[in-house]
């Protein structure tokens, strides 16, 4: 068999390698968790962006008076919803 000693020097080279790889598995997955919070700021602000790009399109569309009745009737539900949380978030407040 082989020397006690050197068994336990190869299972403290082992355990080294295994603890660097550890940390440098930690510090990645810690730059991916970072990455992934920016990657999701940038699309929520992409998102909000677009939305009101979309709302600016219909206020153009109205004032140009070139809304047909599909995007009429779609404007109106849109006001309807906006109206309905506009009067839950008043009720909230009377709370």
């Amino acid at each position: 068999m082989n020397n006690p000693a050197a068994q336990l020097k190869r299972i403290q080279d082992k355990l080294q390698q295994l603890l660097k790889s550890h940390t440098a598995a930690r510090r990645e997955n810690e730059r991916l968790k970072n990455e992934l919070q920016l990657t999701r700021e940038k699309l929520e602000q992409q998102q909000k962006t677009a939305d009101e790009l979309k709302q600016q399109v219909g206020v153009l569309k109205m004032n140009a008076g070139g809304l047909s009745g599909t995007d009429k009737k779609e404007l109106e539900k849109k006001i309807s919803g906006y109206l309905k949380e506009i009067d839950r978030c008043i009720a909230l407040l009377g709370e």
